[in-house]
């Protein structure tokens, strides 16, 4: 099973950016597709982007399609999660997890990491 570790949270103005990081350990990392997930407090965990293991095929929850972007390196075991104009109602705790597929994924592995949070103030 692959180790996940995200990065790159933090605390924005409505309208600003961020890049999220996840870094995975173990040579089977390039043969996943790979998520984005998030949870807000009191709220489910919800999908945010998927990427196939090539990184040519994305695919976005209809609340961020046009402002975020996710993309991988495999030479560097980490996909990112670049957010662009960001909103109060994208505050939540973000999770990266290998996906079953990338269209209408689930998540594959039942560990998760300790995710990392992202705070945009209005």
């Amino acid at each position: 099973q692959v180790q996940l570790v995200e990065s790159g949270g933090g605390l924005v103005q409505a309208g600003g950016s961020l890049r999220l990081s996840c870094a995975a350990s173990g040579r089977a990392f390039s043969s996943y597709a790979m998520g984005w997930f998030r949870q807000a407090p009191g709220k489910e965990r919800d999908f945010v982007a998927s990427i196939n293991w090539s990184g040519s095929v994305t695919y976005y929850a209809d609340s961020v399609q046009g402002r975020f972007t996710i993309s991988r390196d495999n030479t560097r075991n980490t996909v990112y999660l670049q957010m662009n104009s960001l909103k109060p109602e994208d505050t939540a705790v973000y999770f990266c997890n290998a996906v079953s597929r990338v269209v209408k994924p689930t998540a594959l592995f039942a560990s998760w990491g300790q995710g990392t949070q992202v705070t945009c103030s209005s």
